[in-house]
C-alpha cells in the first residue's frame, strides 16, 4: 500500500490525483488500513479511497494506541485537516461507523468542512443502548472467549495464537472506546446516510440499523447484505457497487447533476 506523504494517518492503495471525491475509510475493531487495500479496484476515477490508519496497528504499530473515542475523535480532527480541501465522505463498518459519525459531527460543531455522505456498516444506530457487558477489562482466557461468542473479531485472528498475541492490545483499546462510548443526542447531520447490515449478523440488527434514519436530515437508505458481521468481506462487490452509486449521486447532486 502507498502512503500519502501528508501524515501517518491516511493511506491511500491508489492515488487519484485528479479525483472529486475521497472516501475516508474507518475499519472495525482490531482492523488496519490493509482492511481496504483493494478498494480502489471497485471505484470510478472520479473517486479516491482513503484509507484510516489509526495507531497501534501496522505500520503505527509503535504508537499509543487509544482507548476513549473523544480524544481519537479530535486527533482525527485535525489530523485529516489537510485532506479538507475536496469533497469527501465517510465509510466505517463496526467500530469504524461510530467513530466516523462522530467524526462528522465534530467537524459540523468546530465549523470545518462536512462529509458529503456518511456510509455505516455493521453497527447499530449510536441512540441504541448498548445492553452487552463490556469485556475489554477481562482477563485473556476470558476476553478471547468473549470474542469467540460475539463473532465480531475474523476467524483468522482467532484461530491463529501468534496473531492474538499481536492483536489481543489493539483490540482491547478498541472495544474500550467502543464501550465507554455515550451518546449526546445532537442536531441530525445535513448529509445523506447509507447504511449497511449482514442479514446473519446478529451484532447489527435491521431494528437497530434502522434507527441511523433519525441521525440525518436528508436521504436515507438501508441496505441488507448477505452475510455475518464482516458482510464487508464476503459480500464486498455488492457493498461496494452499492458504494459507488450512493456516492456518484451525491457527487452528481453536489455538481448540478452532473452526471459523476
Amino acid at each position: 500500500m502507498i502512503a500519502t506523504n501528508l501524515n501517518s494517518w491516511v493511506i491511500c492503495p491508489k492515488p487519484v490525483a485528479q479525483a472529486r471525491l475521497r472516501l475516508f475509510c474507518f475499519p472495525y475493531a482490531g482492523g488496519g488500513a490493509s482492511v481496504f487495500r483493494d478498494w480502489p479496484n471497485y471505484f470510478p476515477s472520479s473517486i479516491e479511497v482513503c484509507a484510516v490508519q489509526l495507531p497501534g496497528r501496522e505500520g503505527r504499530w509503535r504508537e499509543p494506541l487509544f482507548t476513549h473515542w473523544e480524544p481519537l475523535v479530535q486527533a482525527l480532527v485535525d489530523s485529516l485537516q489537510p485532506y479538507y480541501d475536496r469533497p469527501f465522505a465517510f465509510f466505517g463498518h463496526s467500530l469504524g461507523a461510530l467513530i466516523s459519525f462522530e467524526l462528522a459531527r465534530a467537524l459540523a460543531r468546530q465549523n470545518k468542512p462536512a462529509p458529503l455522505h456518511l456510509c455505516v456498516a455493521g453497527h447499530a444506530a449510536p441512540q441504541v443502548p448498548n445492553t452487552e457487558p463490556a469485556i475489554h477489562q477481562l482477563p485473556k482466557p476470558e476476553f478471547i472467549k468473549k470474542l469467540r461468542a460475539l463473532s465480531g473479531t475474523p476467524a483468522e485472528v482467532l484461530q491463529n495464537a501468534e496473531l492474538m498475541e499481536l492483536f489481543l492490545p489493539v483490540l482491547r483499546a478498541d472495544f474500550a472506546v467502543n464501550e465507554t462510548y455515550t451518546y449526546t443526542p445532537g442536531s441530525p447531520l445535513e448529509c445523506p446516510i447509507s447504511a449497511f447490515g449482514g442479514l446473519q449478523d446478529e451484532m447489527s440488527v435491521p431494528a437497530e440499523l434502522e434507527g441511523w434514519r433519525n441521525q440525518t436530515r436528508q436521504a436515507f437508505t438501508l441496505r441488507l447484505l448477505p452475510g455475518d458481521h464482516f458482510f464487508l468481506h464476503s459480500a464486498r462487490p455488492l457493498l461496494l457497487h452499492s458504494l459507488v452509486q450512493d456516492l456518484s449521486q451525491s457527487l452528481s447532486r453536489l455538481n448540478g447533476n452532473r452526471p459523476s
